[in-house]
């Protein structure tokens, strides 16, 4: 008699059913196998060391032993009835055991086979295409002079001081006050609502959104009483969307002084020379020019692969995509408190373009991992450390958290892998096509990558 039987009880596009019974003898003799191995190891009081009967240990463990038989049976059978037919499951397989407690109850105690019920969904067979002749535009922006002189600014900006206005003189956009005021809402102060002696640069919106604007065109020693309305969506409740005023008096202003751009300046910044500010610039804006540039590449290989690969979809892996999707989509609206006509569309319509990007989403996954699966890809242990550094590092003060999150669940470790993965494969694709450089310009190329993000939304 066959240990374990498989018969396939429904087939249909890539949906597979099994129904697998296990016979009560086999389940006895591996029973009896694993006893046996637990003798020689058997501590019993009143049996020497190694010397308990298999009989004995059978009364006290027998049971346990039977369910660890059972589940291994189960684990091996869910696994094995996909292995046998070179079939990859696409998901776990789905185990359905029996339910009724006799039943259950006879094949713990041997006396009637174990029969369960795999099902699930397997990967599609598909032909993956050589790549060769594709055409790709790799979108390139040179770092000029302009880029430079920018960025210098920028800093120079965070690092401007402040020098008082003349006595008599108002307020302007881009002042800096020094303000003290107390809160009221239905003329009560509120708990939060009173600061005293408070910097804010105007124009900075720091602050509830119609506060700063009133600040301006005043003098130090001023009382300005503020009106203004808390956002629907401010973070404290009680204060979400009710009217406020703030009982306000300006102590000083101070006007922006930039700072000097040379030698002397570079060195408070930590460099030998405005030169050596710059280049370190430079390479930073090269890296970044480089990361859109590689995003706006992946999007347009994601993109062509999308129109040459046409196969069913496990509908499980479009559903579980779909709803990952929609979640996030419906928490974002529901911070922003939008609703689907705010955004000119329905429910329906949105369910059916998401489910598209579903869709693209497990079908471009499914071509990837199949390609990357014959072109012997791998992820080594030294990028998978590098990956998990460079999130650490997304989280100042809790890094030692995150990275014991990830060091003790292995899961987690596979979503950084997945990335580095998608990107090899990639690389390969582009490394094969016929790749044309294009000068372009940084606005034009942020709003490529803006617009395929958009899309992917």
């Amino acid at each position: 008699m066959r240990p374990m039987n498989v018969t396939e009880t429904a087939s249909q596009g890539l949906k597979r059913e099994f129904k697998v019974v296990v016979n009560a003898a086999e389940l006895a003799k591996q029973a009896e196998a694993r006893l046996s191995e637990m003798a020689p190891k058997a501590q019993i009081k009143g049996f020497r060391p190694g010397k308990v009967p298999v009989a004995h240990l059978k009364r006290l463990y027998g049971k346990s032993v039977m369910a660890e038989v059972v589940q291994k049976a189960i684990d091996d059978g869910a696994r094995s009835v996909f292995a046998d037919r070179n079939l990859k499951p696409a998901y776990q397989p789905e185990v359905k055991l029996p339910e009724a407690s006799d039943e259950v109850e006879q094949i713990m105690d041997g006396k009637k086979d174990l029969s369960f019920d795999v099902s699930g969904e397997v990967i599609p067979e598909f032909q993956i295409k050589d790549h060769a002749g594709l055409a790709l535009t790799k979108h390139v922006v040179a770092v000029s002079d302009a880029h430079l002189d920018e960025a210098v600014s920028r800093l120079a900006s965070g690092s401007k001081s402040w020098e008082a206005k003349a006595e008599g003189a108002k307020s302007e956009n881009g002042d800096r006050v020094t303000i003290s005021f107390v809160g009221k809402i239905d003329g009560k102060p509120f708990d939060g609502g009173a600061g005293e002696n408070i910097p804010l640069e105007i124009g900075s919106n720091q602050f509830i959104p119609g506060f700063e604007e009133q600040l301006t065109g005043k003098k130090a020693g001023d009382d300005v009483l503020v009106k203004v309305t808390f956002p629907e969506t401010y973070g404290v409740a009680d204060l979400a969307g009710k009217a406020a005023e703030f009982d306000t008096r300006i102590a000083s202003i101070e006007a922006p002084k930039a700072a000097v751009v040379d030698d002397e300046f570079a060195k408070r910044m930590g460099f030998e020379s405005l030169t050596a500010l710059r280049d370190m610039l430079k390479s930073g804006i090269e890296r970044e020019f480089g990361r859109m540039t590689a995003m706006k590449l992946k999007r347009d290989v994601l993109d062509a692969l999308d129109k040459e690969y046409t196969f069913e979809l496990p509908e499980r892996l479009v559903e579980a995509e779909f709803n990952g999707i929609w979640n996030a989509l419906q928490n974002e609206m529901k911070r922003a408190n939008k609703s689907f006509a705010d955004e000119n569309t329905t429910e329906e319509e949105a369910r059916k373009e998401y489910r598209t990007i579903a869709e693209r989403r497990v079908r471009l996954g499914l071509v990837l991992g199949t390609l990357g699966e014959k072109e012997q890809i791998q992820v080594n242990e030294q990028e998978l450390q590098q990956a998990l550094i460079a999130r650490v590092r997304q989280f100042p003060g809790q890094e030692k958290q995150v990275y014991d999150y990830y060091r003790k669940n292995p899961s987690a470790l596979i979503e950084l892998r997945g990335p580095i993965f998608e990107q090899k494969v990639v690389d390969l694709i582009v490394g094969k096509a016929t790749v044309t450089d294009k000068d372009t310009s940084r606005e034009d190329l942020q709003k490529m990558v803006e617009d395929d993000m958009d899309g992917e939304e």
